[in-house]
């Protein structure tokens, strides 16, 4: 049962920039027997020196989040040798980003859309040790290793790395390339050589190629509710 593990409050951290999902998220928590939402963070920074700093036992984590991503910030987070237990949380297509999640160092991944029905189990899961992701996904995870087939996704938009992916959901929510530039807190010229790979690896012959490709990709994907 959850909170039966330790003898008291689990503590946790939740990470999102959006202060009303933040509100949302605690008020799930607060239904939990023995968890409680011991701090809150909107920004990346923000939760790196929190989760450094104090001694949590479990993160829950956006994977949008302004600046930094939150798959960027878990590999932060997990280089600096923190241990604790995260589970991702987004509106995107589990299909897509929960693989990206647990390769970052994550150990579940719940779409906000089914959050009210799966926090209870996703947490339970992965303070027991165990990772957390949906039957659906886990089925096709577990189909795809007996079958030796290769991911569908690996092909097009899947060759991505996460950064890139995340240069190409802010072009295509919109956001022109220096202020992608100041929000990942890299260099223009950066943003440039991403945007170039993209290009390259998608068969994308120019710029405006790139931006129809992408407000495309925002749209299907769901992408465009995290702006």
């Amino acid at each position: 049962m959850l909170g039966e593990a330790r003898g008291s409050e689990v503590r946790m951290l939740v990470v999102d920039d959006h202060p009303i999902v933040r509100h949302g998220i605690e008020q799930l928590i607060d239904q939990l027997d023995g968890y409680q939402v011991a701090a809150q963070a909107g920004t990346a920074p923000e939760a790196l020196e929190l989760a450094s700093d104090d001694d949590f036992d479990l993160a829950v984590i956006d994977v949008s989040l302004q600046g930094l991503s939150g798959l960027e910030l878990v590999k932060q987070i997990r280089e600096r040798g923190v241990e604790m237990p995260i589970l991702m949380m987004s509106m995107h297509d589990e299909s897509f980003y929960a693989e990206r999640a647990l390769r970052a160092g994550a150990q579940g991944y719940v779409m906000k859309q089914r959050a009210t029905t799966e926090i209870v189990s996703a947490i339970d899961k992965v303070m027991g040790g165990e990772l957390y992701l949906s039957d659906e996904l886990s089925a096709k995870l577990l189909r795809r290793a007996v079958e030796g087939t290769n991911d569908p996704e690996k092909g097009g938009v899947g060759q991505l790395s996460d950064r890139e992916l995340e240069v190409l959901q802010l072009l295509g929510q919109g956001v022109p390339t220096r202020e992608v530039a100041d929000r990942l807190n890299l260099s223009v010229k950066t943003i440039e050589s991403y945007r170039a790979n993209i290009k390259r690896k998608l068969d994308l012959k120019n710029a405006s190629e790139l931006m129809r490709f992408a407000v495309d990709w925002v749209r299907t994907s769901g992408d465009v509710t995290e702006e």
